[in-house]
């Protein structure tokens, strides 16, 4: 049940929405949950009393019985598309089953338009700012984490190694442009420290000790420690290829952390235009942390979770 405010007047709009499973300790299992317990009134965990299926996770689409499918309105949501590298038959497959598409940026909007006709809305994520926040005392954080205050620290939280043999880059990540803007800001400044986190960091780890870089790694870390590290960094580099978000764009923007990226994804959308690089003008990138912020925070609770709520009313409405 929906209870929505038109014109003055509250109208119930009956909602139920199953989300399938994922389980892959990924960011859209956070989404999933944070999803589920902010809005217990139109989420269910039984897809027999659903109306409406959220295909969160496309890759997992074919576990939902066909029957669900066939009987019960579908919306799903796409991240990006490797065109290189792209199931068209599974993609047009599941597309009989699709009523609307949800992207988490009008990049993605615009790669998905080339292969559909149906309604795509184009909402980022959220930012739970319960998660992510502004920590004032940045000196003390660096004395728990043992960082010296003269290091200059640059942080990366994806994956950056396939996962086929944990030794070739993941090219759409661009750990191998992170690694050569990493190798120009050590020539210069020897305090030089990367952070790192996440599983598969093989490759980027494997080139910095070949570069002679300090590094700090920590592989799975709470939500917490996360935070802490984003608030000690000088600089957040995003070097992607190809992205859907990545989140880490709207967790530096809300949290201030400076933060420079490739033209992917979210980042047009939440960065000023300084703040965004080609590897051959990077030197002439500017980070503006008031820009970022200011456009992260209608993405934070409830604003960011409302914009969704709003699309599944409109979704069921159809």
């Amino acid at each position: 049940m929906l209870i929505v405010l038109i014109n003055k007047k509250f109208f119930i709009i009956f909602i139920k929405i199953y989300i399938n499973k994922i389980n892959e300790s990924w960011i859209v299992d956070r989404i999933k949950k944070e999803w589920s317990e902010a809005n217990k009134d139109i989420s269910t965990k039984n897809i027999f009393r659903s109306n409406i299926i959220w295909i969160i996770a496309p890759w997992a689409w074919r576990n939902i019985p066909k029957s669900q499918l066939n009987s019960k309105k579908v919306i799903c949501s796409h991240y990006h598309f490797d065109f290189a590298n792209f199931d068209k038959e599974d993609f047009y497959e599941l597309d009989t089953y699709v009523d609307e598409y949800h992207v988490i940026s009008l990049k993605t909007k615009r790669q998905l338009k080339s292969l559909t006709n149906k309604k795509i809305t184009s909402i980022p994520f959220w930012i739970n700012q319960n998660i992510f926040f502004e920590i004032e005392s940045k000196e003390e954080i660096r004395k728990k984490w043992n960082i010296n205050e003269k290091e200059f620290l640059i942080g990366s939280f994806q994956r950056d190694t396939e996962g086929s043999d944990l030794i070739s880059p993941k090219l759409i990540k661009g750990p191998d442009l992170f690694i050569e803007i990493i190798k120009n800001y050590y020539i210069h400044d020897k305090n030089l420290t990367v952070i790192l986190t996440g599983k598969r960091r093989e490759y980027v780890i494997a080139q910095l000790e070949n570069l002679g870089v300090n590094y700090r790694y920590f592989e799975m870390i709470n939500f917490n420690d996360l935070n802490e590290l984003y608030n000690i960094l000088n600089l957040y580099l995003v070097t992607s290829r190809i992205e859907g978000g990545p989140q880490a764009i709207l967790e530096c923007a809300y949290i201030k952390t400076p933060i420079l990226s490739t033209d992917v994804g979210v980042a047009p959308e939440i960065l000023s235009p300084e703040s965004i690089f080609q590897i051959k003008n990077f030197s002439n990138a500017k980070v503006d942390t008031n820009t970022a912020y200011k456009n992260s925070l209608q993405y934070n609770i409830p604003n960011g979770i409302d914009k969704f709520r709003l699309m599944f009313k409109e979704f069921n409405e159809g």
